[in-house]
């Protein structure tokens, strides 16, 4: 029967080829809009660590005072930490895992003499930020505690600087040339490019399209100097100059991130951090009643508003478009049906019960969605290759026609078009049979 209603509708759609076209043309435009602003969305707004965000959590300490953060232009507490307060954290451990973490852009130094140095881009981590963040690795592994004990020349490094400097090769237990020091590969990096950078929101601003390219222990590089690449922001002039200065500041530039099992565990630790603050404040650190906020990554990436504004409000204008081309397609699809009036009058005449003429019609808009759904595909593809106009580079990037976009925007187009179909059909099912014989 489905065979016989669909040769019934592709006999009707040739016979209005200009109306199908038109049909065909609203769905597939509203549908290519929709999806293509979708996968931009889709790719900002996932979560870059599903299987553990919920453990990982992020800690704001009220350093400044209510003046000072009104005087920097902060309506909240500071989104980073000071050094004094980072290492006070680290001390104290009383996470599962942690790592106090800051941005640096060091040169490595191939041992080709005749190549020139690389600049590149990296952070300085403690041991444990490898196994919170579940960081894959190629070759090797990240170091122990006891080199961040005794603040040891190692590095961690990607498959990509790894390609530069070995050619790709196991690399663990060579070194490696940064800013004039040797330092001993301990593990390769596999491809590990979490979007948005959610470990550290701060200082590297949310979505980047390159791989970090290197890990150092976060003491050893502030033994030799490696100063702070990422974001400084400061309630007062630190009172001595360049990057040791910068440390006995009460600058905030460190990112710091918590792994804690269970909810016991995030009131404990919600605890420590209010009883750190009161002990500073009863040494006399500062006068304020202290205040603290600790964010699960999920609650973090909110807080920050990773996703940018205009990708939202596209996606809202694209789905308006989706709808009132929707509601052309069911008002061209009313005029069709009810065109033929006659026709279905006779149909009822014979015999044909209303669920027939239901199923032809609704037989009729669906071919229509997956035209356009075809056209919709299409029109994604080129979509989603020009996003790069309307959008920075970092974040365009990140949207991919994958399996699962095309299987959404062919379901998207057809099932919208049924919707958009029902009131006409509805209404072409109803037409009574006596009144178009006497008529006729």
């Amino acid at each position: 029967m489905f065979g016989y209603y669909l040769d019934l509708a592709l006999r009707s759609l040739k016979r209005s080829p200009g109306l199908t076209v038109l049909m065909v043309l609203a769905i597939g435009f509203g549908v290519a809009a929709s999806m293509t602003t979708w996968s931009v969305f889709r790719a900002v707004s996932g979560d870059p660590i599903p299987w553990k965000s919920s453990r990982l959590f992020v800690p704001q300490l009220d350093i400044w005072g209510p003046d000072s953060r009104k005087k920097s232009g902060y309506d909240d507490l500071p989104e980073a930490l000071d050094y004094t307060d980072a290492m006070a954290l680290m001390r104290d451990h009383r996470a599962k895992l942690q790592s106090a973490m800051y941005q640096i852009s060091p040169s490595v130094v191939p041992a080709d003499a005749a190549k020139h140095p690389i600049n590149i881009s990296g952070h300085a981590v403690y041991s444990e930020f490898f196994p919170m963040l579940d960081v894959p690795f190629q070759y090797g592994s990240g170091w122990s505690a006891k080199d961040d004990h005794e603040r040891a020349h190692v590095v961690v490094i990607s498959s990509k600087l790894n390609q530069k400097l070995f050619g790709g090769a196991n690399s663990v237990g060579k070194t490696v040339d940064i800013e004039g020091k040797d330092y001993r590969v301990v593990g390769v990096a596999n491809h590990w490019n979490p979007q948005p950078r959610f470990y550290d929101l701060v200082n590297s601003g949310g979505f980047h399209t390159d791989a970090e390219d290197l890990f150092v222990p976060f003491q050893t590089a502030i033994d030799m100097g490696m100063p702070n690449d990422g974001n400084t922001n400061c309630s007062e002039i630190p009172k001595e100059a360049g990057f040791v200065g910068l440390q006995h500041s009460s600058c905030v530039w460190i990112a710091y991130m918590a792994e804690l099992d269970g909810a016991s565990a995030v009131r404990s630790y919600r605890d420590y951090l209010n009883n750190y603050m009161r002990q500073q404040q009863q040494s006399g650190r500062f006068a304020w009643p202290p205040k603290t906020k600790l964010h699960s990554l999920p609650g973090w990436l909110s807080y920050e508003h990773v996703v940018p504004s205009d990708t939202k409000v596209s996606l809202l204008v694209a789905l308006g478009l989706l709808i009132v081309c929707l509601v052309n397609t069911a008002g061209l699809l009313l005029a069709k049906f009810l065109r033929r009036s006659s026709e279905i009058g006779v149909r009822r005449a014979l015999g044909a019960p209303r669920a027939a003429v239901y199923a032809q019609f609704l037989t009729e808009a669906g071919i229509v969605g997956a035209a356009g759904g075809v056209l919709g595909l299409l029109l994604t593809g080129l979509g989603v290759a020009s996003v790069g106009w309307v959008l920075p580079k970092d974040i365009a990037a990140l949207a991919k026609l994958d399996v699962s976009l095309l299987l959404l925007t062919l379901v998207v187009a057809v099932v919208a078009t049924m919707l958009a179909g029902l009131y006409p059909t509805y209404r072409a099912s109803r037409v009574q049979p006596a009144w178009q014989l006497k008529s006729n």
